[in-house]
């Protein structure tokens, strides 16, 4: 029972610290979805909670997975493992079979999991909470209460500076595909053999003597029986999902509409992407040492463009205001905050590769760049 016990704390414990964790390091993205949930129900007014609420959901977790790791305070802790795993279990269910968002992010970008995974893991998770807080008196910790303490805390500060950090420059660990070192052109890629998704078509039709509509698949609808059934609509439904590339919705499309990213994404040169899904709410703190940087990798032959989600108009009014040196292209929102969790943040990519990224804080200088590089 003791091997039992002790492996049931350990594991639960790393799937709560592993969880925190990635989203601890990352808690920008955890922001955002968080918005995705609360656009889907129709809540955005919460949109300014989601920052305060993706930070405590993270500590939250990495504090009761690392307690059950280093079997501090079981007795309370295993009561707040219960709590939590009793809130999420029925959660994550009305996500299932409600389907809100496509991923709950539970284990950030590090791991994607199915809505339906997702419940179906809450349920050993569950289960595992159950046992270990029916046993919480049988855990023995053999260190003093004081030295418990003072090494808890310290996992905890560094929990925090490290979330601190993540979220005042960039994510320490990039689980996303626009990783430094990865091709964007690869991971658009679409393998020959990549299977496809796979639907099946369900068909409504009207009853002419009753009034009443009914379900029909592909193989019993009654498209030749006209003078019973009245045709009404069809949908498409998803029967099993295919192959996604991770890399998707990425356009550089210039004022006239044009996807012109072959270009960047095949140029033997060095192209620097600023990216800033809004412009409106971009930091212009080192705007002066971005046109410059700009105007000095231009006359070196290099690409340097921005990449933005705003419109038009916006774009306009902040060229009035700042007068950058570089050009302005379209692209998804989604996708550029994707790419950087930094507005503004910059990019370097050769041939499509990602060579290094940046938060605005931290914008280099042009001369230290173009040594390195």
């Amino acid at each position: 029972m003791k091997f039992v016990r002790e492996a049931a704390r350990i594991l639960l414990g790393l799937t709560f610290v592993f969880s925190g964790f990635v989203k601890g390091v990352d808690p920008l993205g955890s922001t955002y979805k968080f918005v995705d949930y609360f656009t889907a129900l129709g809540t955005s007014w919460a949109n300014s909670l989601a920052l305060i609420l993706a930070i405590l959901l993270s500590i939250t977790e990495f504090g009761i997975g690392a307690a059950l790791l280093f079997n501090y305070r079981m007795k309370i802790f295993s009561w707040l493992a219960l709590i939590f795993m009793g809130f999420f279990l029925p959660l994550t269910l009305w996500i299932a079979i409600k389907n809100p968002v496509s991923d709950c992010g539970c284990f950030g970008d590090a791991i994607i999991l199915s809505n339906w995974d997702t419940f179906y893991k809450n349920i050993v998770l569950t289960l595992l909470a159950v046992f270990i807080f029916i046993q919480r008196y049988q855990y023995r910790n053999r260190y003093n209460r004081s030295f418990q303490n003072g090494y808890f805390a310290a996992i905890m500060l560094a929990f925090l500076f490290i979330q601190y950090y993540s979220y005042n420059h960039l994510p320490i660990f990039d689980f996303r595909p626009y990783k430094i070192g990865n091709s964007i052109s690869e991971g658009m890629e679409m393998p020959e053999d990549a299977p496809a998704d796979e639907y099946k078509t369900e068909f409504i039709y009207k009853n002419k003597q009753t009034g009443t509509e009914k379900k029909f698949n592909e193989e019993n609808y009654p498209w030749q029986d006209t003078l019973t059934w009245e045709y009404v609509s069809a949908n498409s439904i998803l029967v099993k999902e295919g192959y996604h590339p991770p890399i998707h919705d990425f356009t550089i499309e210039n004022s006239y509409g044009k996807d012109v990213k072959d270009f960047y994404l095949h140029d033997e040169h060095y192209t620097f992407m600023l990216i800033s899904e809004d412009l409106e709410k971009a930091s212009t703190r080192k705007q002066e040492k971005i046109n410059e940087f700009a105007t000095k990798a231009m006359n070196e032959g290099m690409n340097f463009i921005c990449l933005t989600a705003s419109t038009a108009n916006q774009i306009e009014a902040f060229i009035e205001e700042h007068n950058p040196p570089y050009e302005f292209f379209f692209c998804d929102e989604i996708t550029l905050k994707t790419i950087v969790r930094s507005n503004p943040g910059l990019m370097l990519t050769q041939e499509g590769t990602i060579l290094n990224k940046w938060h605005w804080r931290d914008f280099p200088k042009f001369e230290k760049v173009h040594e390195s590089n």
